[in-house]
């Protein structure tokens, strides 16, 4: 946005509180329309929480979507996965010739 100095990730504006603000004055009904379809989507079902994460990070590698890919890592190491299960999720989709494993160093995710 407009005035945004931080960046997270190349040209990506780095996802502050004051970048949620905007987003939610700018299109407050999309936002809520959108955290309403995340919620349920990520809610318990057929799939445990922790799978639908572990889906969400792969996905998240194949868009390169930054602000994805922290988001749903920390929430899958939240219910409960491993590294070893994050490696290896980060490279489900490379075997299918989609995304360039870019691992996020556990250090860089406490940010």
């Amino acid at each position: 946005m407009k005035g945004e100095t931080e960046k997270s990730e190349g040209s990506h504006p780095a996802a502050t509180g004051e970048f949620a603000k905007k987003r939610r004055e700018l299109a407050s009904d999309t936002e809520a329309a959108f955290q309403a379809f995340s919620h349920k989507v990520c809610a318990e079902g057929a799939l445990p929480v922790k799978v639908k994460q572990l889906v969400a990070v792969a996905v998240a590698h194949v868009t390169q979507c930054p602000y994805c890919i922290k988001g749903h890592t920390k929430a899958a190491l939240r219910h409960g996965a491993s590294e070893q299960e994050l490696m290896e999720t980060i490279w489900s989709p490379r075997k299918c010739g989609r995304a360039a494993p870019m691992p996020i160093p556990r250090s860089r995710l406490s940010k």
